[in-house]
């Protein structure tokens, strides 16, 4: 899982292909035929990068600006970069592991049909 993860590979049959833009999921893999838009990944990657990232690249910023106190064009020159990187990286990382999370799960859309009424 932690392959598939890291490199973009299908959950499936291990093929690269996982990801036709930066963030954006392919349709299926061009390998095995697996379907990646019957998953639902969500947008909870989304928010924990925001959070993570915003911390991190925040904590990072004071601690520039109070040790070498650069001018603030050249401090938004060193982070922008940083936070553009960290976030496009992060968000493929977490989505493809969430994606092989639910594969390997065989994760399903709740329906309430395996319910028995009392």
């Amino acid at each position: 899982m932690a392959a598939a993860a890291f490199f973009a590979l299908c959950p499936r049959c291990g093929a690269k292909g996982l990801f036709s833009g930066l963030t954006g999921f392919a349709p299926k893999c061009s390998t095995c035929g697996l379907d990646y838009q019957a998953f639902n990944v969500g947008d909870g990657p989304a928010a924990f990068l925001t959070m993570v990232i915003g911390g991190l690249v925040l904590g990072l910023g004071l601690w520039i600006e109070f040790t070498l106190e650069p001018p603030l064009w050249l401090l938004l020159l060193l982070l922008a970069p940083l936070v553009l990187g960290a976030t496009v990286w992060g968000l493929r990382v977490t989505k493809a592991a969430l994606l092989a999370a639910e594969f390997k799960r065989k994760a399903a859309e709740a329906t309430g049909k395996d319910i028995k009424p009392e």
